[in-house]
């Protein structure tokens, strides 16, 4: 390490003496022809040889096709003895174009969705705006989630079709940030417990925050998300005959709101979670990084299951709750901006 890095100077993310410059990376695929030879590339889905290139592109110039296809050589093709094969700068600039992020910016009107009001009890719908699928209640407004979702999901499917798609990708971007791994730029998360400000957007008494050392992507739910892939949980709700992993994350009330976790312990931070279910209650015991350090089960009408929990199967198929101020299930904040959503 240098001695200006071990003195705390930050170096310019444009900074890398070997590097094509962020500016010159976006010169080069800004332009049509490179793009038709990339998508063209991306077709043919195995290393293609100049002349199958320059027909799937459609031009006859082979000069010209020369110095463009050149362009790309180095960041974003490779040249093999089979013949010019994607680099995975390459395969993003392909997959940004498909996910619609960078041409599209469609909207939905919001739809009915299964589940029902934490708070009011009322039916949930969804709607998508900026690139944001948004689960919440019409009758209150009490947000039930709201997470990125490229335009290009929608894309050849229902809306039931893409609000499935839309609880998969919710449920991976938490598993990620959990595990320390940006859903953006795969660079690290750390992970922050800590009680809310009054009047939270979220409306939690204790916030989970995740934030990304290389791009500042922030993004903040409850405690309960972080268990959805956890084994103990999925084995409980095996256990109960429940495919976990079928149930959209909005409708369970652990995931949504933190009424049903408790706080053992702030230094270091202990949290509780229970989750209730024909009769049974799992209790999970989480550190400070959200990794789950024990779990046990209990009769729900045994002491420390807080009382008569809510059915674990999702607030739908249990009805309404009263109780403390609701939480959100999740709200993405980037650049240490604003939040996204509600």
């Amino acid at each position: 390490m240098s001695d200006a890095r071990e003195a705390g100077e930050e170096e310019s993310i444009l900074a890398c003496e070997e590097c094509l410059s962020p500016a010159e990376a976006f010169a080069v695929v800004g332009n049509e022809t490179r793009l038709r030879i990339l998508e063209a590339l991306w077709r043919a889905d195995r290393p293609a040889a100049f002349s199958d290139l320059r027909r799937r592109v459609g031009m006859r110039d082979s000069a010209q096709f020369n110095y463009h296809l050149d362009k790309l050589v180095g960041q974003f093709v490779r040249k093999t003895e089979d013949g010019y094969e994607f680099r995975q700068a390459g395969r993003a600039v392909i997959r940004s174009v498909l996910a619609g992020t960078l041409n599209q910016s469609p909207e939905l009107d919001p739809f009915p969705v299964e589940g029902a009001c934490v708070d009011c009890g009322s039916g949930l719908q969804a709607r998508y705006e900026d690139e944001h699928f948004h689960i919440e209640c019409p009758a209150c407004g009490r947000p039930h989630g709201v997470y990125p979702f490229p335009p290009g999901g929608l894309e050849d499917r229902t809306r039931e079709e893409a609000l499935d798609a839309f609880n998969q990708r919710a449920r991976h971007l938490s598993c990620l940030s959990k595990d320390g791994v940006c859903p953006e730029c795969n660079g690290r998360m750390e992970t922050h417990v800590r009680y809310a400000a009054e009047g939270d957007a979220m409306g939690l008494d204790v916030r989970v925050d995740y934030e990304c050392a290389r791009c500042n992507l922030t993004t903040s739910s409850s405690t309960g998300l972080a268990l959805l892939d956890d084994a103990e949980v999925v084995s409980f709700y095996r256990d109960h005959g429940v495919d976990l992993n079928d149930v959209p994350f909005w409708t369970l009330d652990w995931c949504v709101t933190d009424e049903h976790t408790g706080v053992e312990s702030e230094d270091p931070w202990r949290l509780r979670v229970t989750i209730a279910l024909d009769g049974e209650a799992l209790i999970a015991t989480l550190d400070g990084d959200l990794a789950v350090v024990g779990t046990e089960r209990r009769s729900t009408g045994e002491a420390g299951t807080d009382g008569d929990p809510q059915d674990a199967r999702g607030v739908g198929e249990a009805g309404g709750t009263e109780g403390p101020d609701p939480a959100t299930a999740s709200e993405t904040v980037t650049d240490g901006g604003g939040t996204e959503g509600p």
